[in-house]
């Protein structure tokens, strides 16, 4: 991947530990999307490997790895399983929103096991009470990625207003014995993530282990204090949009390489080789230069992003409107080219064992994703862009 800067040698190691993965990911993907869950060894895999602590604080065990680095991870296993780096971008995310919580939540979820794993749901679902020493909560949750695999979750509700924070989304976050998983994964793509929901009945949530989630006041993210590190200075919105998308662009990349060696060899009942065939030709041709724009555009923006946290400076509303939109984007745009390339594979493409099929699932059930609604981001920054305000409360 084209990079900004140089990396580190221990980021390189870490992307090269997840390059070797790839061979067995491949063999699995079939096995993940029957079972409707990240095989457990795949888990152990990347835990041995060192790859869901890419953003964990080193005080925990972590990497402290640049957004990229962690990305660029992600993507490298959506070539093999994209149910895989779906949810390594959403598990491998959450070490990285843990670090901006008071350090006593930070060491109830990682001093007696680093490798503790994190699922979550943000949905505003939680009904909340406010109690002496923090909130209690009740609700179901839907679509909690690898939930099964997980210790903790991270849960959204509406927090009221206190002192001088006025009322806004927050990220409760609760141990295995504090809510259930109800199995209810059937869907069409993403089959391996086991995206299941989550139920709380009345648990008791401690002061401490909730965030104001898209505040990013040094009140509202006191782990920033220990963890100084600026790549938990970047707003959340930034960050976790970017989880829920950047795995579609390794999926691409998978696709475009079975398509290729299928193509080189498959001839047809009428005799018509893939290869010779223009349309097939066009559609690998712009699936390729996708992944690279794609590519570009996301190191360009973190870029920019480590540069305002370094300094300590907040990107503007229209920066923040842009990234959130070009991240909402490559679900869609990879979608189209994954159909295009399905399209190309004719009638033999249509086998559920062909894994560009499964890939062509899994893009589209991606872009289903709440923070992958790239016309309600794209309206958002088409509305400021014209000199309306920003009508979209999470950025």
């Amino acid at each position: 991947m084209y990079s900004l800067r140089e990396k580190t040698q221990e980021e390189v190691e870490l992307i090269e530990r997840a390059r070797r993965m790839v061979p067995q990911l491949k063999e699995r993907a079939a096995q993940a999307e029957r079972d409707l869950r990240i095989p457990d060894q795949t888990i152990a895999e990347l835990q041995s490997a060192g790859l869901l602590r890419a953003l964990q604080p080193r005080a925990f065990g972590g990497y402290e790895v640049d957004p990229r680095t962690f990305f660029e991870i992600q993507m490298t296993l959506g070539e093999g399983c994209m149910s895989t780096a779906w949810v390594y971008g959403v598990m491998g995310v959450h070490p990285w929103q843990v670090a901006r919580y008071p350090v006593e939540a930070q060491r109830e979820v990682w001093e007696q096991d680093h490798g503790a794993l994190i699922s979550s749901t943000y949905m505003p679902a939680a009904k909340v009470s406010v109690v002496p020493g923090g909130y209690r909560i009740s609700g179901r949750w839907g679509f909690s990625s690898g939930s099964e695999h997980c210790q903790w979750v991270l849960l959204g509700g509406i927090l009221p207003a206190d002192g001088d924070f006025a009322s806004e989304h927050g990220t409760f976050l609760l141990p295995r014995a504090d809510y259930r998983i109800e199995p209810n994964w059937d869907v069409l793509g993403l089959r391996g993530t086991g995206s299941h929901d989550i139920v709380v009945e009345d648990a008791f949530v401690p002061a401490h282990r909730v965030q104001r989630t898209n505040n990013w006041q040094i009140e509202a993210t006191p782990g920033r204090l220990v963890n100084t590190n600026p790549i938990y200075a970047i707003p959340f919105a930034q960050v976790f949009s970017r989880a829920v998308s950047t795995s579609a662009i390794g999926a691409l990349q998978g696709a475009i390489d079975t398509f290729r060696e299928n193509a080189a060899r498959h001839i047809g009942k009428h005799g018509a080789r893939t290869a010779d065939d223009p349309v097939a030709q066009t559609a690998v041709a712009e699936a390729v230069i996708t992944v690279d724009s794609l590519k570009l555009v996301l190191e360009r923006n973190y870029e920019h992003l480590m540069q305002l946290a370094r300094a300590g400076e907040y990107p503007d509303t229209e920066t923040r409107l842009l990234y959130r939109y070009q991240s909402s984007y490559v679900t869609n745009i990879c979608a189209e080219r994954i159909s295009d390339l399905l399209r190309s594979m004719a009638a033999s493409g249509l086998y559920n064992s062909n894994p560009v099929a499964r890939l062509f699932r899994d893009l589209h059930q991606a872009r289903g994703h709440i923070a992958n609604n790239f016309m309600a981001y794209g309206r958002s920054f088409g509305a400021v862009q014209l000199g309306l305000p920003n009508p979209d409360p999470f950025v």
